[in-house]
């Protein structure tokens, strides 16, 4: 079963959104290692080993959430340097974020998003998503 872990790096710079995260899981009873990244630099250095004060994520079975609104390096200029990168390109990302703008939408499918999810207001329905998500990856074959 070990080899099922799927490790969640999560991008996001707001603190309430990151333990509403956290609650979710523990409410849906998911036990994923998660990793927080509180912008698109952070995550990248995360991702590629270059951080020194946090653990390192490991290169295998990894999916991401993440948030377009970021300062420093957004959503979309995260996922046009990770698609470039030939170690990270593969790695499957999920957006979870407030965004409704129908152009933040197009550039993330065009940059091979796994889906777009608007937040939800409140927390039941967060705890929901987090739920559906978590089926999501239990079922993906991932390397």
């Amino acid at each position: 079963m070990e080899e099922k872990v799927v490790n969640i790096l999560l991008v996001e710079d707001d603190e309430v959104d990151v333990m509403n995260v956290r609650r979710a899981f523990k409410r849906n009873r998911i036990t994923n290692p998660l990793f927080v990244a509180g912008n698109g630099l952070e995550a990248l250095a995360m991702l590629r080993g270059q951080v020194e004060d946090r653990p390192k994520m490991p290169d295998t079975r990894r999916i991401i959430l993440l948030d377009i609104n970021m300062p420093k390096m957004n959503g979309i200029e995260f996922l046009q340097e990770l698609r470039q990168d030939p170690a990270l390109a593969p790695t499957p990302v999920i957006v979870l974020t407030t965004s409704d703008e129908d152009q933040d939408r197009i550039e993330a499918y065009k940059l091979n998003v796994a889906g777009y999810i608007l937040k939800p207001v409140t927390f039941s329905s967060f705890a929901e998503v987090m739920a559906a998500l978590n089926n999501y990856w239990t079922l993906c074959e991932m390397p």
